[in-house]
C-alpha cells in the first residue's frame, strides 16, 4: 500500500527528532498527551511548560510557525464549541467585554481550547517528523493487537482518498452553478454526505473482498524495517514526557 497520498503531513528532513524510531516517537506522544490531559484546568503555568517543550521540539525539528500555523485549522470544530460554551452554560455568571458568561462554561472552554491545542500541536509535530510507512511497524513493536492495525492502517489510507472525492464532488457541484453557501443548498449538502457514506461504506467492502480473496487472514504480514529503537534512544525520546510529567505532578502538588 502506498504512502504517498497519506504522507501529507511529513516534512522530509535529517534532524534528531526524525531519526528517532517511530515507535518511541509514537509512545512519547501518548504519553505526554496523557500529562497534559491529567493537569488540571484551574491551574494555568503547566501549560505554559507544555508549550515550551513542544516550542523545544519544533525547534529542534525544524518546523517553524508558517508550516505548522496552517495545519492548527484541524482544530476549528473544538474552537467554535468552545466559544459557545460561556454563552450557553449555566450556573453562576460573569461579566466580559459587556457580555454575560457562565463561569463554568468559561472554564471549560479554556480547558478544551489548551488542551486541544497543546494535544494537536503534539500530533502535527509526530506527523510532520514520521513518515506514515513506518506507523505498521511502530504498532506492532508496541504490541498493539493485530487485528487493529490494519483498522487504523487502511483508515489513514482511505481518508485521504474520501477527502480527494469530497473535493472533487465540491468541484463539480460549482462547476453546475451550486453556490454552497447559501442556506437553501442545505438539503443537497446533506444528500451529497449522505452520499459519500454509502460510497465509502461500498469502496470498504469492495476492498474487505479484494484483499480476501487474496488471502488476507485478518493481520497484516510482517514488514521488514529499521532496527528497534535502543535504550538511547528511547531515553532521549522520553525527555518531553518526563518533563511533561513532572510538570502535572507540580501542578497538582502546588495547587
Amino acid at each position: 500500500m502506498s504512502g504517498v497520498h497519506a504522507d501529507r503531513l511529513y516534512v522530509a528532513g535529517q534532524t534528531v527528532v526524525h531519526r528517532l524510531p517511530a515507535e518511541v516517537k509514537l509512545a512519547a506522544l501518548v504519553l505526554f498527551v496523557f500529562a497534559v490531559v491529567a493537569t488540571p484546568r484551574d491551574v494555568v503555568w503547566p501549560y505554559a511548560g507544555f508549550a515550551a517543550v513542544l516550542a523545544a521540539l519544533c525547534a529542534l525539528a525544524r518546523l517553524g510557525p508558517r508550516m505548522m500555523m496552517p495545519r492548527m485549522m484541524i482544530e476549528a470544530p473544538f474552537v467554535v464549541l468552545a466559544v459557545l460554551l460561556p454563552i450557553a452554560g449555566t450556573g453562576e455568571r460573569t461579566q466580559v467585554l459587556g457580555m454575560s458568561l457562565s463561569v463554568a462554561g468559561l472554564h471549560a472552554a479554556w480547558g478544551i481550547l489548551i488542551k486541544g491545542t497543546l494535544g494537536v500541536t503534539a500530533a502535527l509535530i509526530f506527523a510532520a517528523t514520521t513518515p506514515t510507512t513506518m506507523l505498521p511497524i511502530a504498532l506492532s513493536r508496541l504490541g498493539v493487537p493485530a487485528t487493529v492495525t490494519p483498522v487504523m492502517v487502511m483508515m489513514l489510507r482511505y481518508l485521504d482518498l474520501l477527502a480527494d472525492e469530497v473535493r472533487r464532488t465540491h468541484i463539480a457541484r460549482l462547476s453546475r452553478g451550486d453556490s454552497p453557501r447559501l442556506l437553501h443548498q442545505a438539503g443537497a449538502i446533506a444528500k451529497g454526505v449522505g452520499a459519500l457514506f454509502v460510497r465509502a461504506y461500498e469502496r470498504g467492502e469492495r476492498v474487505h473482498l479484494a484483499m480476501a480473496s487474496r488471502g488476507f487472514s485478518g493481520a497484516m504480514p510482517a514488514v521488514l524495517g529499521p532496527a528497534r529503537a535502543t535504550a538511547a534512544q528511547w531515553g532521549a525520546a522520553l525527555v518531553p514526557v518526563v518533563a511533561a510529567v513532572g510538570i502535572t505532578l507540580c501542578a497538582w502538588m502546588i495547587r
